[in-house]
């Protein structure tokens, strides 16, 4: 255990340091600070010493440079050992072995002022240094860099104003990690990028929910509440969706918790949302809409009568703009090109987990015929837009197209038969027929008891990556029952 004796305090938010002030008095702490903090311990009465007083040097440059000295630096980093005794002897260094300090809010002004120069002088340097010392020197300085911490050091100073090194070094992780998320805002910052934007809440309003990065580079919001986590989920699933469908002609798409529900591609703008909502139009509501094209006042019209969430065009005409922003709530953006990062992460266990970003999509080309009937135009387009499809769908999936058009869809199943039903099913559910349809699996087949499903219900073409050791038996009933199948030798799980 070693003991406290004497401290340096410097913090930007004086909240709930009273308490803390008052026990290192009554502890006879000895009691270092600076500029504003120095004033508001003195008016409680406590005994305490100016950092100039113990320099012998003034706060210079408008308070830039306060802290930053050999005396200040010389008692937080001293050791035990001979030599730094010597020195601290010689040159008058004091030992410092409590360092508080409170940051300058440097998030916070960026999120509140457009003043560069304003946001520049809330760069911490002195404090950060501080805070690096102490934890450096955790194994005989005690480092507090946040008023979360102050309840634990409480619970110190009652215990003898004394603490261990386990304490102190679980303490000098926390402060590192605390400047290292000081720096990279600070980068994001100065690197142009947006910094940590507060949500209204997580996935549930039980979370909090944040977004780290620069919304206004992919999108422009130009009408509607502010975006929600959930909202961001469903736009990053919708755009890059419709990044991988390669169409001239109009496209009109449907996501609801993250999947698509509507998919549709025709030769007007009108058509397109229509046959889009024809799909699923129960799932629909509440839903994500999302074009590739400059939505007009016709069409407006239309999507009006929808109960929707967000809709995303590359732009909006003037009448159509009237049309949709009646309601004040509807979240409308204009896309822009996004540049996608090449890497993908996620959280996982106590670490993160990284992948390359699934940039693959399949066309036509890629695929391999394997079976003895190949698959017509209409066909070969409607296989080609269920996989991509499929590639955009939670796993297991699968998904059913006729006429370029989504008219099925199972996902987010244990079971690929499961998975397979549901599509079944819910194709029926809203009078499409299936007969002539095709049919996209994001993985493998393992056993021919899919293919077999399908062909009862009337699907004829199917293309599946293809690599089960059974592939034999989904190839033969293929033949047999005059089915075409296409392997694209690509699996696009989704988990």
């Amino acid at each position: 255990m070693k003991k406290i004796q004497s401290a340096l305090i410097s913090v930007f938010n004086k909240d709930n340091i009273e308490n803390i002030c008052s026990l290192l008095s009554e502890n006879n702490v000895k009691i270092y600070s600076t500029g504003g903090t120095y004033d508001f311990i003195s008016k409680l009465g406590i005994k305490l010493e100016k950092v100039e007083d113990l320099t012998s040097y003034p706060s210079i440059l408008k308070g830039r440079v306060k802290t930053l000295h050999p005396k200040v630096f010389g008692g937080i980093l001293k050791t035990n050992s001979n030599s730094d005794i010597e020195d601290s002897k010689k040159y008058d260094i004091p030992d410092i072995d409590l360092v508080i300090v409170d940051l300058y809010p440097f998030e916070e002004t960026v999120k509140s002022s457009n003043n560069h120069n304003e946001i520049i002088e809330k760069i911490d340097i002195g404090g950060v240094s501080l805070i690096r010392a102490a934890a450096k020197n955790y194994e005989n300085t005690v480092c507090i860099c946040s008023s979360s911490q102050y309840e634990e050091l409480i619970d110190a100073l009652n215990d003898n104003c004394s603490t261990d090194i386990i304490f102190r070094k679980k303490l000098a992780v926390e402060a590192f990690n605390k400047t290292s998320d000081y720096d990279s805002k600070i980068f994001s910052y100065l690197n142009g990028n947006d910094i940590t934007r507060e949500l209204r809440y997580g996935e549930n309003p039980h979370q909090k929910g944040r977004f780290i990065g620069n919304l206004d580079e992919c999108f422009e919001q130009i009408n509607g509440k502010e975006i929600s986590y959930n909202n961001l989920l469903d736009i990053d699933s919708s755009i890059n969706l419709l990044k991988d469908l390669v169409s001239d002609k109009p496209i009109f798409l449907i996501h609801k918790h993250n999947n698509p529900c509507g998919v549709a591609i025709r030769d007007s703008l009108l058509e397109a949302y229509n046959d889009s909502l024809a799909c699923d139009n129960i799932s629909a509501f509440g839903g994500i809409l999302t074009t590739n094209k400059v939505i007009d006042e016709k069409t407006a019209n239309q999507i009006t009568k929808l109960f929707f969430e967000i809709l995303i065009a590359p732009d909006f005409e003037d009448g159509a703009l009237r049309v949709l922003k009646s309601k004040k709530n509807r979240i409308l953006i204009k896309l822009k090109k996004i540049q996608q990062g090449n890497i993908h992460k996620r959280t996982c266990l106590n670490g993160e987990l990284e992948q390359d970003f699934d940039s693959k999509t399949e066309t036509f080309d890629n695929f391999k015929v394997v079976t003895k009937i190949s698959p017509d135009k209409s066909k070969s387009d409607d296989l080609v837009l269920a996989s991509v499809i499929a590639k955009h769908t939670k796993s297991n999936c699968i998904i059913i197209t006729k006429n370029q058009q989504l008219i099925g869809s199972g996902m987010g199943q244990v079971s690929r038969i499961d998975a397979l039903n549901q599509a079944i099913n819910k194709s029926k559910k809203f009078g499409f027929d299936l007969h002539g349809s095709s049919l996209a699996s994001d993985a493998f087949f393992p056993f021919s008891d899919c293919v077999e499903i399908s062909f009862q219900n009337g699907i004829r073409s199917i293309v599946q990556p293809g690599g089960s050791l059974r592939d034999i038996d989904s190839i033969d009933f293929c033949n047999k029952n005059k089915m075409s199948m296409m392997f694209s030798g690509i699996r696009h799980f989704k988990h």
